[in-house]
């Protein structure tokens, strides 16, 4: 079973508040002032953003931080369980990827 990684959950919670906003990456990127590529790489799970760039892209998003947060961590907790579900006995859980 595949890691979980928090910058993929992070991601995605950014890029289903952008969508559920209607707005498109370039109308985001401009607003937050990062890069068009770098933002799509951040919803995309493949770049670890800083606490600098989240901040501009929530703020961008009209989006409290924390917000972004809560949802990772609900999601996080429902994919563990998920993988506790999964898991051998006898066998140790693979941990989380931060």
């Amino acid at each position: 079973m595949k890691p979980l990684l928090v910058r993929e959950l992070l991601g995605e919670a950014l890029r289903e508040r952008r969508i559920k906003q209607g707005r498109t990456l370039r109308d985001v990127s401009l607003a937050a002032r990062v890069s068009l590529g770098y933002l799509s790489e951040v919803e995309r799970g493949q770049k670890e953003a800083s606490s600098e760039l989240l901040c501009a892209i929530c703020a961008a998003l009209h989006a409290p931080l924390s917000e972004i947060l809560q949802r990772v961590s609900d999601k996080m907790v429902l994919l563990e369980g998920e993988q506790e579900m999964h898991r051998v006995p006898g066998r140790q859980a693979m941990p989380a990827v931060i």
